[in-house]
């Protein structure tokens, strides 16, 4: 599985150690989302970083719909079917796999995270200063992170 980490909250004011953890996450800017496998060293990482993110497991729709929208390679050039193809060598839909059960990273093609408009209706009612248990926007949502994604592509 792969989780979806989208940034919630700014690093004005922040701790140096949670501004070392969201840069080695690549979360630079509000907004931005990066997709990154399920393994001990990121759980650390998000855990970390849970007071300014929000992560869940992303499907393969939602993960498609991100690439072919909001997706850029280096030098600002989209994302498209016959790129990935032609630079790994494998189908879209393999692809897609491969990145979801944490084989191919999105990092290592040259894909910058992705910039996403803020999410229509919100975040939620409490905010961004709570957790998702608590009717907020940070921490771990589960596959409730395809639906915010959707509101935000």
């Amino acid at each position: 599985m792969a989780y979806a980490v989208v940034l919630v909250r700014g690093m004005v004011n922040t701790r140096q150690e949670i501004r070392d953890t969201l840069r080695r996450l690549r979360l630079t800017r509000v907004n931005h989302c990066v997709v990154v496998p399920e393994s001990e060293t990121f759980k650390g990482l998000l855990r970390t970083a849970q007071g300014y993110v929000t992560w869940g497991e992303i499907d393969k729709d939602t993960l498609s719909a991100l690439l072919l929208k909001w997706g850029r390679f280096e030098g600002d050039v989209p994302v498209t079917q016959k790129e990935i193809e032609s630079k790994t060598g494998m189908s879209w839909d393999k692809f897609l796999d491969a990145v979801l059960a944490g084989e191919i990273s999105l990092a290592d093609l040259g894909i910058k995270p992705f910039r996403l408009h803020p999410p229509r209706k919100g975040y939620g009612r409490n905010g961004i200063k709570r957790h998702f248990n608590e009717g907020g926007a940070l921490g771990y949502r589960g596959e409730k992170i395809n639906e915010l994604l959707r509101r935000m592509i």
